[in-house]
């Protein structure tokens, strides 16, 4: 699998939890950037002929900010700089207080079947507290509009002042609504950002306090019929996010516009986070990366390794010898050893993180980056 992400950095107010690039206030841009995100893709279409895509992901920032003509323009201009499988899956990412039907409609005419709602917590309160730009019954009305759709909704777990029973809220709601697909993560205090105050006053839930919300919440999606197939991600069988499936298993992809990065012939590169510098680099014919390393082969086993514990299904032993043409159990028998308690070996020939160790699959992996 091979697949495509476009970043889109505009949104109408900076979260206070939020440390990716966006930028808030500068959707003027708009015309400008995806005018550039289309050269770029032109700049790497010659170094991608033959190779076939399978996902499309529009990310942010908030997609949905800019006017659905320049997503619709993006998806045309994939299509001939690409190619693109039949039946491939196209998502992007909304924020409830900026859709309306138009854009909904525009969105599936260009091939568009798969949408990401942003939702966080079902209590308004908090919702503001996060700088939130949207309501609880903004997403309501969100879904009235996907109804019948392949959707997900973000819900995050850690807030100040969050119970169990606001997770409860939150989740049956989206249930309710009709998605097929549901994210959990807990909420990362990033130094920089405002949120990172109340952390360092003590004003967030502890490690303990939100493995258990973790814990709790993962038994109630289980018995709404999502299964985990990552770590933070649940959905009804056969709508799991085929996009980030690649990411874990180490598949290829390509990305567009500031800060994305790409991984490809065995090499990672990532563009500037600068939107001056990244319109200047484009403008003058020149690729806007700024990080680009060859992968080294034992860089390679770590990250394979990495990425599918991460996920339910685990590791197949079996492809990491055709990839790397070694064994797994040898080449990490050290912390294999270390973890024995954390893993299990499947029937199929797969190496996974039990159940109940995946939420603290950092503390294992650790050892396998040793």
């Amino acid at each position: 699998m091979a697949g495509i992400y476009i970043h889109i950095p505009f949104c109408k107010a900076k979260c206070r939890y939020c440390d990716f690039t966006s930028y808030p206030g500068k959707i003027g841009f708009a015309e400008a950037y995806m005018a550039c995100v289309y050269k770029e893709m032109k700049l790497r279409a010659p170094s991608c002929k033959g190779k076939v895509f399978d996902t499309v992901y529009f990310g942010g920032g908030t997609p949905s900010v800019i006017d659905a003509k320049w997503i619709v323009g993006c998806m045309n201009g994939i299509r001939s700089c690409f190619r693109l499988a039949e039946g491939a899956e196209v998502t992007v990412e909304l924020n409830p207080g900026t859709v309306d039907r138009e854009k909904i409609d525009a969105y599936r005419r260009a091939g568009i079947g798969r949408f990401s709602v942003g939702l966080q917590t079902a209590v308004d309160a908090q919702l503001e507290e996060l700088g939130r730009v949207h309501t609880v019954a903004d997403f309501v009305e969100a879904c009235k509009l996907l109804k019948g759709e392949n959707f997900n909704a973000d819900v995050m777990i850690g807030l100040k002042g969050q119970t169990f029973a606001d997770v409860e809220k939150t989740v049956r709601l989206i249930h309710d609504q009709g998605a097929s697909h549901i994210s959990v993560y807990a909420l990362t205090p990033e130094d920089g950002t405002p949120l990172y105050t109340d952390y360092l006053n003590g004003e967030l839930p502890d490690g303990d306090e939100v493995a258990d919300l973790y814990a709790r919440t993962y038994a109630l999606l289980s018995s709404f019929g999502y299964r985990r197939y990552e770590v933070s991600n649940f959905a009804l069988p056969g709508r799991e996010s085929r996009h980030n499936l690649n990411y874990w298993r180490r598949g290829e992809y390509l990305g567009f516009g500031v800060a994305a990065s790409s991984f490809l012939f065995g090499r990672r590169f990532t563009n500037t986070r600068d939107l001056d510098e990244y319109i200047k680099c484009i403008l003058t014919d020149h690729y806007p990366v700024v990080d680009d390393e060859v992968i080294s082969e034992e860089d390679a086993k770590f990250e394979k390794v990495m990425l599918a514990l991460r996920t339910a299904e685990g590791l197949s032993a079996a492809e990491y010898k055709r990839e790397f043409g070694s064994e797994f159990d040898r080449d990490f028998e050290g912390a294999i050893k270390k973890n024995i308690r954390f893993i299990e070996k499947t029937e199929q020939g797969r190496v996974r993180i039990k159940d109940e160790y995946l939420y603290v699959q950092n503390r294992i992996l650790v050892d396998f980056l040793q």
